[in-house]
């Protein structure tokens, strides 16, 4: 494990703790775990330790990674993209799964708000977990990533995406790497008969490229 992913285990402890620790000395304990650990990796960000807090004092209950939904949308041997409004760098559609929706409505619902497009799901292609194929940050997530099929639709203005586009494998745009990272395409682009997982294979459906 980075440094980083230890002070995320020691937060998820310090939470945990909180949540069904019962004598009021220990719950002093974890609040002061917490705080150290806060301070510790906000010395490893830009971020300013009031934001860190702010992020992690909203968190309750058990502690677990975060979940995150992207697909893959290909057309001749291209992937579609889309352009962040903020960072002007580029990721698969996609984001933050939401409570009460399936997996499959979660990522439709993204694709239509990111790019305008109805999709429908075709497959689970990899679980991705970003302690390990994506550039360091705050907390872990899983990507489920799904292949998609456009069934109708075209790009419209929103608050997230400022446009969306089909590129090469081999010719990608500057990529947004906490959203998707080069090496998650790459291995995305490789799948075959398997769903990808982080740590191992399994078996699993067809490419996107097939």
């Amino acid at each position: 494990m980075n440094v980083l992913a230890l002070y995320q285990r020691i937060l998820a402890l310090a939470q945990n703790g909180q949540t069904f620790g019962k004598d009021p000395f220990d719950q002093e304990r974890y609040q002061e775990l917490e705080r150290i650990a806060i301070t510790l990796m906000s010395q490893l960000s830009d971020h300013p330790i009031e934001s860190i807090v702010d992020l992690f004092t909203s968190e309750q209950g058990y502690a677990t990674p975060k979940v995150d939904v992207r697909a893959v949308i290909t057309k001749n041997n291209q992937v579609l993209l889309v352009q962040d409004n903020q960072t002007k760098k580029w990721s698969l559609p996609g984001g933050f799964a939401e409570v009460g929706l399936s997996p499959i409505e979660n990522i439709q619902l993204e694709v239509l708000e990111e790019t305008g497009l109805e999709v429908t799901v075709n497959s689970l292609l990899a679980i991705f977990d970003t302690q390990q194929t994506n550039s360091p940050q705050t907390f872990q997530f899983y990507k489920l990533v799904f292949a998609c099929e456009v069934l109708g639709g075209h790009f419209q203005t929103n608050h997230e995406t400022s446009q969306a586009a089909y590129f090469s494998w081999n010719q990608l745009p500057p990529l947004s790497t906490k959203r998707t990272s080069l090496e998650q395409l790459q291995i995305l682009k490789s799948i075959k008969n398997n769903i990808h997982i982080d740590g191992g294979p399994i078996n699993a459906h067809k490419s996107p490229n097939d």
